[in-house]
C-alpha cells in the first residue's frame, strides 16, 4: 500500500494527464452512504458521462469536485488542486451548470451574461455565448419572462462564459425540447474540440451515447461499470433479441447470446425467407438498466 506521501506524489504525477483524479471518494449523510469509495480518472479534453438513477451519488460527486461539498474520505485532484482548498483563481478555471437555476429574475439575458462575465479573468464574448445557447432573440428579455427551457439555456451560458478548462454539467438539458437538446450537443462538441474537459451527468441515455468518450455507471454510491459506450454494450449487453413470425401468424421472440446461429436455424426451418425477422442488439439503455438493477422496470 502506498504511504500518504507516495500516494500524493502518485496522484500529482497522474494529474499532469488527468483533469480529474479521484480515489476512494466517500460521503455519508447520517446513516446513508451517498458515495461509497468511488474512483474516477477523467483525461484532459475528454467528455466523460456519469450515469445513475436518482440518489446514486452523481450530484454529490459533482458538488465535491466543484468544491461546494466536503468529502468524508478519499483523495481528489481537479485541475491539479484539491477542490476543498480551491483558490479563487482555481475556481475561475471550473465552470458548472447546476440542476437549479442561478440567475436573478429581474435582469435581462444580456445583462446577466455580461454581469457574470466580470467574475472571470478571461471570459468568452457575452454576445457569442448568448448565440451559442440559442438565446439571441431573447437577449433583451427579462429572465422571469423566459420559458423553463430558455432559462436552462441561460444556465448553460453562465457555465461557459468564463471559458473554463473543466465544465461540470449536472443534468444540463432537463426541460430542453429535442431541437434545443441537439443544439446543446453541438455546443458541447465545439467546447470539446477546443480542449475543454467536460463531466456530464444525465438521465438521457441517447445524450450520453452521443457525447461521451467514456462513461461510468454509478449505483448505490459505487461505480459498477466504466468504459466507452461501445465497450460497455459489448461487455455487459450479452444477449441479442431475435424476433420472427411463425407460419400460423403468431409472433415469436428469443433472447440469445448467439443470434447468428439462431437465424441460421430459422433459415433452415423456413427454407429461406424468415417472416417478420428482426435482430436487435443490446442498447446502452439495456446495459444501464441491467447494471443499475432496473432491468424489470422496462
Amino acid at each position: 500500500m502506498l504511504g500518504s506521501g507516495l500516494k500524493l506524489e502518485h496522484m500529482t504525477a497522474q494529474a499532469k494527464e488527468l483533469a480529474v483524479d479521484v480515489r476512494g471518494l466517500r460521503k455519508q449523510y447520517g446513516d446513508v452512504v451517498a458515495v461509497d469509495g468511488i474512483d474516477l480518472g477523467i483525461h484532459q479534453g475528454e467528455v466523460f458521462g456519469l450515469l445513475g438513477p436518482n440518489g446514486a451519488g452523481k450530484s454529490t460527486t459533482v458538488e465535491i469536485l466543484q468544491g461546494n461539498r466536503d468529502r468524508d474520505a478519499g483523495e481528489v485532484s481537479v485541475l491539479g488542486a484539491d477542490p476543498a482548498r480551491g483558490t479563487r483563481a482555481w475556481r475561475s478555471r471550473v465552470g458548472i451548470v447546476w440542476q437549479d437555476e442561478s440567475a436573478p429574475a429581474e435582469l435581462t439575458v444580456d445583462e446577466t451574461v455580461r454581469h457574470f462575465a466580470r467574475y472571470y479573468p478571461r471570459p468568452r464574448d457575452p454576445e457569442e455565448v448568448i448565440g451559442l445557447v440559442g438565446l439571441e432573440a431573447k437577449a433583451g428579455s427579462r429572465i422571469k419572462a423566459l420559458s423553463g427551457g430558455q432559462r436552462r439555456r441561460l444556465d448553460v451560458a453562465l457555465g461557459v462564459i468564463g471559458d473554463p478548462e473543466l465544465l461540470l454539467l449536472d443534468e444540463p438539458t432537463t426541460g430542453f425540447d429535442p431541437a434545443a437538446r441537439r443544439q446543446f450537443w453541438d455546443l458541447i462538441r465545439k467546447l470539446a474540440d477546443e480542449g475543454t474537459t467536460i463531466l456530464l451527468t444525465t438521465h438521457y441515455l441517447e445524450e450520453a451515447e452521443a457525447l461521451a468518450d467514456r462513461l461510468a455507471v454509478i449505483a448505490r454510491g459505487k461505480v459498477v461499470a466504466e468504459g466507452d459506450p461501445t465497450a460497455l454494450r459489448e461487455r455487459y449487453g450479452t444477449e441479442a433479441t431475435v424476433e420472427w413470425t411463425e407460419p400460423d401468424g403468431s409472433p415469436r421472440t428469443e433472447r440469445t447470446q448467439t443470434p447468428t446461429r439462431t437465424v441460421a436455424e430459422l433459415m433452415r426451418r423456413f427454407d429461406g425467407e424468415i417472416p417478420g425477422l428482426r435482430v436487435g442488439r443490446p442498447t446502452l439503455e439495456d446495459v444501464y438498466l441491467r447494471l443499475t438493477g432496473q432491468e424489470d422496470a422496462r
